[in-house]
């Protein structure tokens, strides 16, 4: 699969942002951002086990002067709930970008319900959303919340709607 704008677009976002540390849990969605990430020497992208381990890497990196951002998604965002109370708590900036599952077109029932309640368990967590549909709305919404968190000491999170990922098709490779 070729990268395509969007995808450089939100990596040189990411970047403009002086984010320099990406962690991420393997996804399909986010592969062409994380291959970007991993080829930067100046970025230090991150596979976590866990999501929950992503968010306490970025805590412990703005404290120590540096920003990130977290790749996941939807069905990894119940794994963060927890975690999110302390950088809430204690106003330490949270970037996350979520690749949505469970919504247009979805194959898989299992990931129906956490793909509805991602936007309302972050939400419940203090966390501003910005749900992109577009292409052309992705990097914009990723250096505006970037913004936001960064300079407001704010949990954000970019919803990467699965209408603009594409829904995943199975049947086609079972033929």
């Amino acid at each position: 699969m070729e990268v395509i704008k969007w995808q450089k677009e939100t990596f040189s976002a990411l970047r403009r942002q002086g984010i320099d540390l990406v962690c991420h849990v393997p996804d399909a969605g986010h592969a062409k951002v994380i291959e970007m990430c991993e080829a930067d020497n100046e970025v230090d992208c991150i596979t976590c086990t866990s999501e929950e381990e992503g968010i306490h890497m970025l805590s412990g990196a703005w404290l120590g002067g540096r920003r990130g951002a977290m790749l996941l998604q939807s069905s990894g965002v119940g794994n963060i709930i927890n975690a999110l109370a302390m950088p809430n708590t204690c106003r330490i900036p949270i970037l996350i970008i979520v690749t949505m599952r469970g919504e247009y077109g979805e194959f898989n029932p299992w990931q129906v319900p956490m793909g509805q309640g991602t936007p309302a368990c972050l939400e419940a967590m203090g966390m501003r959303l910005y749900r992109a549909e577009e292409p052309t709305q992705v990097a914009p919404a990723v250096e505006n919340m970037a913004r936001l968190a960064f300079d407001s000491q704010q949990l954000c999170a970019i919803l990467l709607s699965q209408k603009l990922l594409g829904a995943k098709d199975f049947r086609e490779l079972a033929k």
